[in-house]
This record gives structure tokens, sequence and C-alpha cells, in this order.
């Protein structure tokens, strides 16, 4: 929405300077951006006598303000400077002057300044002087922004106050986010604390000091509060709950708990304390690169010796590239029986696929979508097994107007690498390597499944500010060259996480679930010696498969207690519950319990007449998981007042830890599938062998879903809605037990607090639209398989035309 205040500067600066030579008009629009504040900063320098005019306040700037000394009240050498700094406080949020009274510093100017000196945590009198015009005439907000916290913009409000007048630092922006600026912010403290003249890099004296410089038990002061706020910017901590803490100024059980847990995700050794490695780990993407790493990725062939210098050496895992583009010289590409070279050494590998990938022109969709298919036939060339995850390349600092970019774009190249691999029944999956920041968003919005991290670029924008993606497989930390006798070859080394367990055979014909459906089948196999028949058999085992997590009174409530004594049975066949197993189409690890859990809740309930409502077969899918996330969202409204803004950051999202995940997701639409097809008379390993089959339902859950349970969206915002606020007994009870147990108030009731319907509305909204944003990946993959594959196909034809 325009503002008026804003719309007056705009048309104030480009009428004062218009006509001044290099000065660049902004648009008028009442729109705050960088174009409007360059446009300030021009006119600036304009006043100051600096030509010829640039879009930055640079040194120049900043020593011709600083020579006017501090403006404050009453100040009147230069009415046009006056105007430009409380254009831009207005800019940034402030009543900086009464409009007609621009140009004199006012006891209004004087209130404004002194309101964003507080904001910013430096304190003091209305005055401006040359830091402060600086951070005036940026973008940096100084008050929480969506999506920060308070307790973020209380440690940068501590860093501007603590340092704000050392003449290498600059004012931060206190908006609650950890960014690059808030990273570079921290590491000077830190060397200021070690008496270092601060760069920002993380170099050997910074080293140095760090290692004189652990924390643990019995540790207070400083290093402990520089510590404990690197904690918080990395918080939370994927796949551990509860995972965040606190700034602290003295050692505590609970900064170790978390710095434990921290550890544990970042595969550093679970010392429990602040020691150089957890450190660096939490300031640097490469942190330590002298650690213990198992995995290696490499451009050279590995020869026999090599195979054996790598085993001898402790490294067990090593990335291949499976192309090398015409024209290159790096002769890249896996050898004819290096495979087998790798295997037979004790060896894993995992396929790496670069076509170029230096530049933005190198990405879009349409190359995205052809690298696919070219990816696709090299890896079946090579024999990889179905499931296998293919590592795209993004091999330069790529920044976030470049990932965000269309056409030409990272994640319009990565939808095209989606297509492409679906058009072939999917039978890889598509994971990414790059800075952290393009990892990241490639996994949220194309569902990559895993993360091959640039850790080693640790200068690249994308690496600072930005934690260890949650989906992480391979952090590369170190290049180096291997002396192997007269042999020399260049090393990357990888810390690996096992997300990714690469690949130790090929050619096997086995697909990535049908372990787990010969787990099924075996069964459902017992349920007939048990003397089950029908439905019931199909039953059993999913009671069986759900019992321990999903069987407690809660669930006795819901949908009745399961059978002890087939549980028994079962068990002294051998059985046991397998907890995880691969889903072929998307690479991750789904959860058997939630899936078969829920296909039991679907299978005794099934959804009511109305399609907008919702009842107990729902809340042992998406309804329940719905409950908690409303939870999950009354947690965090400080930091999301909106929560349709909540949902979109953490519904569903692949890479993005919340009560309701990715894998929530798609186990909900998974176990409604199951549910209706035994519904229909197909046995439970019918059901799942059909589902999770090359070509089955899995390549379109969440269309198919969302058609089959609601039919619209209206229907489906409604059903939402009904499970928050609805009076169905089992509804209630599940409210009861899932959210007011949990300390939050029911949606019922915070509709009677003010706005309080409007932003139930927009929570639903965001159910909706994360289901809407699954269904359209499914369909923009299909739509472009339909529209390119003909097109494909007379390319080919053409191409064989020619070479005729």
């Amino acid at each position: 929405m325009a503002d008026e205040q804003v719309l007056r500067a705009q048309k104030w600066v480009n009428l004062t300077y218009g006509n001044v030579p290099g000065y660049v008009r902004c648009p008028e629009t009442g729109n705050t951006g960088w174009s409007t504040m360059n446009s300030l900063i021009m006119g600036l320098q304009h006043e100051l006598g600096i030509s010829p005019l640039v879009a930055s306040f640079g040194a120049t700037t900043y020593a011709k303000f600083a020579a006017l000394g501090d403006i404050g009240f009453g100040w009147e050498q230069n009415r046009n400077i006056v105007s430009i700094l409380e254009f831009g406080l207005w800019c940034k949020g402030y009543w900086a002057v009464e409009p007609g009274s621009e140009g004199w510093f006012t006891g209004v100017t004087r209130a404004a300044v002194e309101k964003i000196r507080g904001d910013m945590g430096i304190g003091g009198a209305g005055v401006i002087n040359a830091k402060i015009a600086r951070a005036i005439l940026n973008m940096d907000a100084y008050v929480v922004v969506m999506g920060g916290s308070e307790k973020i913009r209380s440690i940068q409000q501590w860093l501007n106050g603590r340092y704000w007048s050392r003449s290498e630092f600059n004012i931060g922006p206190c908006d609650g986010i950890y960014s690059r600026d808030v990273q570079k912010s921290l590491m000077y403290a830190i060397q200021y604390e070690l008496n270092l003249t601060p760069t920002g890099n993380f170099g050997p004296a910074t080293q140095a000091g760090l290692k004189a410089n652990t924390v643990g038990p019995g540790s207070s002061g400083i290093f402990m509060q520089l510590f404990s706020s690197a904690c918080v910017f990395n918080e939370p901590i994927p796949r551990s709950d509860p995972s965040r803490t606190n700034v602290t100024e003295s050692w505590n059980s609970a900064i170790q708990t978390w710095v434990t847990k921290f550890q544990a995700f970042s595969k550093l050794t679970e010392s429990g304390r602040g020691d150089y490695q957890t450190w660096a780990q939490l300031l640097v993407s490469m942190g330590d690169p002298d650690r213990d790493a198992t995995g290696s990725d490499t451009r050279f062939e590995i020869t026999a010796s090599r195979a054996k210098w790598l085993f001898d050496n402790k490294y067990r895992v090593v990335g291949r590239y499976i192309y090398d583009p015409p024209g290159s010289t790096l002769d890249k590409e896996i050898k004819p029986g290096e495979l087998q070279t790798i295997f037979d050494a004790g060896l894993r590998v995992f396929p790496i696929y670069q076509d170029n990938a230096r530049q933005l022109s190198d990405f879009s969709y349409t190359q995205g979508y052809q690298h696919a298919l070219n990816a696709h036939q090299l890896a079946s060339g090579y024999g990889f097994n179905r499931g296998t995850t293919i590592y795209f390349a993004v091999d330069y600092d790529a920044t976030q107007e470049e990932i965000d970019g269309d056409p030409n774009g990272i994640v319009k190249y990565f939808h095209g690498v989606q297509a492409g691999l679906a058009s072939k029944d999917k039978k890889y999956n598509h994971g990414v390597y790059g800075s952290r920041n393009v990892c990241i968003n490639v996994t949220a919005k194309t569902s990559a499944r895993a993360s091959f991290v640039s850790g080693m670029s640790w200068g690249f924008s994308g690496n600072l500010g930005f934690p260890l993606p949650e989906n992480w497989a391979f952090n590369q930390i170190k290049e180096f060259k291997v002396t192997n006798g007269a042999d020399t070859f260049d090393l990357d080394r990888n810390v690996i996480s096992n997300i990714d367990t690469s690949v130790s055979s090929v050619n096997d014909p086995a697909g990535p679930a049908d372990s787990f459906i010969t787990y099924v089948t075996r069964l459902y196999q017992l349920a007939g010696e048990y003397g089950a028949t029908g439905t019931r058999r199909s039953e059993l085992v999913m009671e069986y498969i759900r019992h321990k997590d999903y069987g407690d009174y809660r669930w006795n409530l819901l949908i009745g207690e399961f059978d002890t004594g087939f549980r028994d049975f079962a068990n002294s066949k051998g059985m046991k519950v397998e907890k995880f197993f691969k889903d072929p189409f998307t690479g991750y690890s789904l959860g058997a319990e939630h899936l078969m859990a829920t296909a039991n809740a679907h299978l005794l309930i099934d959804h009511p007449g109305s399609l907008g409502e919702a009842n107990g077969g729902d809340v042992g899918g998406w309804a329940g998981d719905l409950m908690t996330f409303w939870t999950d969202w009354r947690n965090s409204e400080t930091e999301y007042p909106n929560p349709l803004d909540f949902g979109h950051a953490k519904l569903a999202v692949p890479g993005v830890t919340s009560s309701f995940s990715f894998t929530d997701f798609i186990e909900d639409a998974d176990g409604y599938h199951i549910a209706r097809a035994v519904r229909g008379n197909k046995t439970i390993v019918q059901a799942v062998t059909e589902h999770y089959a090359a070509t089955g339902g899995g390549l379109r859950r969440f269309n198919n879903y969302f058609t089959q349970r609601w039919g619209n969206s209206t229907a489906c915002k409604n059903s939402a809605n009904y499970a928050l606020c609805g009076t169905n007994t089992k509804i209630m009870m599940a409210q009861a037990g899932l959210i007011t147990l949990s300390g939050a108030v029911l949606p019922n009731d915070y509709k009677l607090y003010p706005g309080g319907t409007d932003k139930v509305n927009g929570f639903c909204q965001g159910f909706v639209d994360a289901i809407n944003a699954r269904r359209g990946l499914e369909s923009r993959m299909a739509a472009t398989y339909r529209a390119n594959h003909q097109r494909f196909l007379r390319e080919a034809r053409a191409r064989a035309q020619r070479r005729q």
C-alpha cells in the first residue's frame, strides 16, 4: 500500500535534484525501497559537493558528512540536508517532521531521532552523526519484521550499543532476522574482544583466539554472551525438540543441552562444551576444516590405488560426476569400470551432475528440464539404482534475486529438473549442490531430497547468515591435494550426515519401497494365520505398525484399541515395528507409524457427507496435524503476527522443521489413499504396492488427495475451520488434547480477540495454500511433460534426420 509521506519524499527528491547531472530519479509510487534511498543519497552527495554522484553512502560521503559535525535541534546550515534526513526517517516509518516544515530540525525531528536511536540500541540524544545518517539512508529495519524475533533483535541492539562507536563497526539492522550483516557484526565483536583489528574474516588469529576461549561449566562473561548469541542465531536445531536457547552470561544446563544437540546435528564431537569446533561451526559454513570427515568428492578418476588411499585414510564415500560438458578440459566424468573399483575398495558413491552452472545464464527452466533428461540417461547407463539422489550443481555465489529470477533463475532451473525427472517416472530424485541459501531455497520450493553444501566457500553471501540446511547430506569443508606415492590428485573433504546413505552397488532391480512392501506382505500373511479375514486382515497390519507410537489412550478414544493378541503373535514370529521407509517419488524418509495410524483412522471413519467438515478420521491425519500447527503458530505469534505468513513459511515446506512437516503431509495424503483403496476391497498389500510402484499414485498424491477429499478450495478451507472450531465430539476431544493441553487458546476462543476471526481464517487459508502449492508442483511437472514431450520427440527426429 502506498504511503503518503514516502510519496512526498519521492516527489521532493526528484523535483529538487532531477536536473543534477548523474542523478537517478526514483519511482514515485509511495512505496519505499532502495531506489528511493539511493536517490536521497545522491541528493545528499550533491549538497556535500561530491561529483560524480553514485548510489552508495561510501567513504567520501561519510567523511564529508562527518565534517559537518552532529546535526540536531535548530541546525540550519543546509536545510536540504535536513530535509533528506527527515525524508529518510519517514521512509523508515518515523514521523520526523510535520508536513510543510521540511528542512527545519524541530522538536518532532529530534523525537524521531531519539526513537530510531533507541530502536537501534545505541540510545543517546536526538542528534545525527555520519554513522547514524548512513544507517538512516539504507533499507535496514530497526523494528521486528515478519519472521524476526525479539530475542534476535535484542542481540542486534546489544551489539550496536556495545560497539557502534568503534570506527570499523557499522550500525546493524535490528529487525530480528539473522543475516549476513548480523553475522559480520558478531565476528567484529569477537575480534574486538580478542583485541584484534576487526576484518570480519575467520583468519588464523581469530581461530587461535577462539581455541583459547572454550566455554563450558563455570564460564561467564563476555565470551559466554557472544557464544550464546551465536547459538541463538543458529536456532532452531532441525530434527530436535526442544531446540531453542537464550543469551546468557553464565554457562547453564539449558545451553549445554542445546550445544549437545547442535553438535549432533552438525556431526561434531558431542562434547557438550563450546569448544573450538563448535565456535567455528556456529560462525562459518566450513566450520573447522580439519575435523574428522568420512566423505569426499573429486573430479579425478578413482583408480584402485586412489580408492585404497581413501579407505586407509578413513574416507568411506566419494562423490563423482556423471557428466562432463563438451569443450571441458577437466575430464570429470566417471570412467568405465570405475564404480566397481570404488565398491571393491569398500567405498560408496554419490552422483553429481554439473553442466557449467557457474553463472545465472546457465540456469533456466528449459535447461533444467534438458539436464534432468540427460542426467537420467547417464545415471541409468551407469546402472544407478532407482531412488538414487543426483546432485545438480549451482557452482557460484547466487544472490537471492538470482535464486528467485525468471526466466533465468535457480529455482526455475530446479523446477525444470523436477519435471524432467518426473517425466521419466521419477526413477531418480534431485538433490542440490550450492551455498546454504541456495540449498534452503531449492529444497523449500522444489522439494529437493538432500543438500550438498559448498561449505568451504565460507565467504559466499549465500553462506553468511544462513544456518546449515535441515536436509544437508554432505558439507564440503576443505579442498586439498592428495599425495599418494608418485600420484597426486585434488580432493574435497565432506562431512556426511547419513541422510543420503549414497550407493554401494548398481543395477539393483529393487525399488526404494520394496522392503517396506515385503514387510507389509509378511504382516498380512501373519494376519491370515492369526485367523483374520477380509478387510480385518488389512486393518490388523495397520494396527500393528502404528501400535507403539499411536496406540495410547488418545488413539483408543479416537479409533479404538489395537489388537494386543495379534501384536504378540506377530512379535513371536520375529516381527517388529519398522519405523521408516524411503518414498520412491521424493526420496524422503516416511514414517510408517504415522502413515498407518492415518490409514487406520480413515479406514474406520470415512470423511463426512459434507466435504467442508471434518471428523475423527481426519484427526488421525491432516486435522490432528493442523491442530498441533495451531499451537505452533500461537507460540510464534510475535515472529509471525499474520498466521497466513506462518503457514507459507512453515506448513509442509520441504527442509523446514515444524509440527506439520512436508513428510507429515505426504503421510497424511498416502494414509488417506491407502485407506480408500482398502475400503474399495483391495488388500493393504495391493494398496501399498500400487501406491509406491514406479508409476503409482505417489506421482499424483496431492492432486488426488485434494480432489477426492475436498474437491475445491472452499471445501478445503471450511474443513480446516471445522477441524479447529467444530463441535463434533471427537473433534472437540482432539482440540482439548492437542491444543488446550499444550497451553494454547482454542481457535473459537481466539475469535473473541480483536481481529481473531480474520486470523483464524488466515490460518485456514495457509492450509489450503500449502496443499495447493504441493499440487501445483505436481501439475507443473505433468503439464510440462505433456507440453514438451512431443516437442522433444520432434527435435530428436530432426537430429536423427540430419545425421542421416
